[in-house]
């Protein structure tokens, strides 16, 4: 209710000046101005992307998926605009609209990602706080290395298992060429991290099921990989390529060799590719998804903080609790409580081994 007197004529003395009497002039280049409202596209069918080449995304749709068509196909897609500072990599499930036939020469568009489960990232350096995601919803990680030739880098190994709790995804270890030396020295640093160890010739026999005397078969590896999404990693050189031929036979990936000279392997995977390994008869499924990633010689973990590498020792998690505020965890930290349960009989032999390797990881 206004104090104000009623006025007859709202418009008066100024009517002809009134907002809703002036005359909007035409728009001399005839289009109209962007509007802030975004379409929902609740029609987008969910793929996963497989292979990412020069702006082109490879994308499988699954079978039922897609209500109007549900048979399984690959699309090739684009990204839409405003996805343009949106990282798309291997792994992700994709909203795909457009024409998602699959058919050649068409395009599909991807205009939105679904929430990732699990995102492996990497960054150039130790003091480069900018990180680049790598791989999506993986669910493992393999961490292959070669017991000679090139010769196995314990930090290195060490990075990958820091980056895998980060992502919290689960480590693996396979070492190939172990028909030329022996791995158990090298294995030896990692005894109290309880990851799973794969062996493997890397010779003509590792195409067979079962590999050089002295080593796991192909098949217990095949049973790891059965119905989830794993994300080959490692030095160039060391044999992802030819293990990932043998799991997935037409795969045809590039292989190299190992320069005689330097002791190190060429990059023969310029890309990171999903592919769909056969698991005939493991408990896990039928198939299992493999990516393969090009081989790094170093591995950045600017991004990765401390936290996320108590992670992976949950066993350990109660002690840490009583640990003064600021504590390092390091050997040699004071009033650490991780070498008074040591001390008093609280961590066995093998605690202590895993309080070793949370250390040696924490450098």
């Amino acid at each position: 209710m206004s104090w104000l007197p009623p006025d007859e004529d709202d418009d008066a003395p100024y009517g002809e000046y009134a907002d809703h009497a002036v005359r909007q002039r035409p728009n001399p280049k005839a289009n109209r101005p962007r509007t802030k409202r975004r379409p929902e596209h609740s029609d987008a069918v969910i793929g996963m992307v497989t292979g990412v080449d020069r702006g082109r995304y490879s994308a499988l749709i699954a079978a039922g998926a897609d209500p109007l068509d549900p048979s399984e196909r690959s699309v090739t897609a684009a990204r839409a605009r405003e996805l343009r500072n949106t990282p798309i990599v291997i792994g992700d499930r994709a909203q795909l609209v457009g024409d998602t036939s699959g058919a050649e020469g068409t395009l599909a568009r991807i205009v939105g990602l679904e929430e990732r489960r699990t995102v492996l990232r990497r960054s150039a350096d130790d003091s480069d706080r900018v990180e680049r995601v790598m791989v999506a919803n993986a669910d493992q990680m393999l961490i292959v290395v070669a017991a000679a030739n090139p010769e196995p880098r314990v930090r290195l190994v060490d990075r990958y298992l820091v980056a895998a709790y980060d992502a919290g995804i689960s480590p693996l270890i396979c070492v190939t060429k172990v028909d030329q030396a022996d791995p158990d020295e090298f294995l030896s640093h990692f005894a109290g991290l309880e990851v799973p160890v794969f062996r493997t010739a890397c010779g003509p026999d590792v195409r067979t099921e079962h590999s050089a005397p002295g080593s796991e078969s192909v098949f217990e590896i095949r049973e790891a990989l059965a119905g989830r999404t794993t994300v080959f990693v490692g030095h160039s050189g060391v044999g992802k390529s030819t293990l990932i031929n043998v799991l997935v036979p037409d795969a045809e990936r590039a292989t190299g060799h190992v320069n005689e000279v330097t002791g190190r392997g060429r990059h023969t995977s310029s890309s990171s590719v999903a592919l769909r390994a056969p698991t005939p008869g493991c408990a896990g499924g039928e198939t299992g998804w493999v990516i393969d990633t090009p081989g790094v010689r170093s591995f950045g973990l600017g991004h990765v903080t401390g936290e996320s590498v108590l992670r992976g020792f949950t066993e350990l998690a109660p002690i840490l609790d009583e640990c003064p505020r600021g504590c390092t965890h390091l050997e040699g930290a004071p009033d650490c409580e991780l070498d008074a349960a040591i001390t008093d009989g609280r961590l066995d032999e093998r605690g202590a081994q895993r309080v070793e390797s949370l250390r040696r990881l924490l450098k």
